[in-house]
């Protein structure tokens, strides 16, 4: 079992223990065009990376770094950003806020092999085309919990998890598949850690991404440490019986549903 952690963060007081605490690579984040309308009331963290952001990364560090761009509509601006991040020096450009197929193909024969294409599937519309979104060449695929939240009108982000969303939409994926973000086991509210990480291993995902608490989280033993015990438990989980994961899974859908109701 391989799997990957990723890390929202263009901070070289971040990336140097992250590196060294096995993290797979680093995401620069320029996608924030519209984000503070449409994440009203909700608690969620927007990013404001620059171009100048992204090329000292990429200077600072041999592991992967992904882009995420702006996709708000915008087609040109899109491929503007596109273009951008790989002349950057991006090792991959994550698309997010995807509806459909064809889209997702313009920007694909746009980067035209450059780089590989990632995407995340945050919206209604993109669960319900999940099978075509799943035959196309990505680098990796990513379920946006809060974004999908917003569009299902859900008020909890995690009902998607809980009501079988997220299980319809893994069986048509066939690229490394993440969702949610990862912890230290004993922490995170108000899903515990340890329940999320058990899903990764139950859907079989080959990545996620650190969530925001981290760093808090792991303020006392370290960056490193703490990336390595994440890395153990989620292999654990891994080495777990099947059935054991389906009564976690259980414990899971309980807690989501006892939460049902308030915004994480």
């Amino acid at each position: 079992m391989s799997f990957s952690l990723f890390m929202f963060s263009a901070s070289a007081d971040v990336i140097a223990p992250a590196a060294a605490g096995g993290a797979a690579g680093f995401v620069v984040d320029w996608e924030n065009k519209g984000k503070t309308a449409r994440q009203t009331g909700f608690d969620t963290q927007i990013n404001y990376d620059t171009e100048d952001d992204l090329r000292r990364v990429v200077s600072q560090t041999n592991l992967p770094v992904l882009c995420r761009v702006n996709h708000t509509g915008d087609v040109e601006q899109t491929l503007r950003e596109v273009d951008a991040a790989i002349e950057l020096g991006a090792s991959e450009v994550f698309l997010p806020l995807v509806r459909n197929a064809a889209e997702v193909e313009r920007v694909l024969a746009h980067v035209n092999g450059r780089v590989p294409l990632g995407i995340l599937i945050e919206t209604v519309e993109a669960v319900r085309h999940a099978r075509d979104l799943g035959q196309l060449p990505l680098s990796r695929v990513y379920v946006g919990l809060n974004d999908l939240a917003i569009s299902r009108g859900t008020p909890n982000i995690f009902e998607a998890v809980a009501d079988g969303t997220l299980d319809r939409v893994r069986e048509h994926i066939r690229v490394p598949f993440g969702f949610a973000g990862a912890t230290l086991p004993e922490r995170g509210f108000p899903i515990p850690a340890r329940l999320l990480l058990n899903e990764f291993a139950r859907l079989e995902c080959s990545y996620t991404f650190l969530r925001r608490s981290f760093l808090t989280d792991s303020a006392e033993m370290g960056i490193p440490e703490a990336l390595r015990r994440i890395q153990r438990a989620i292999a654990d989980a891994y080495a777990t019986p099947r059935a054991y994961r389906e009564r976690l899974r259980q414990e899971l859908v309980q807690t989501i549903e006892a939460e049902s109701g308030v915004r994480p």
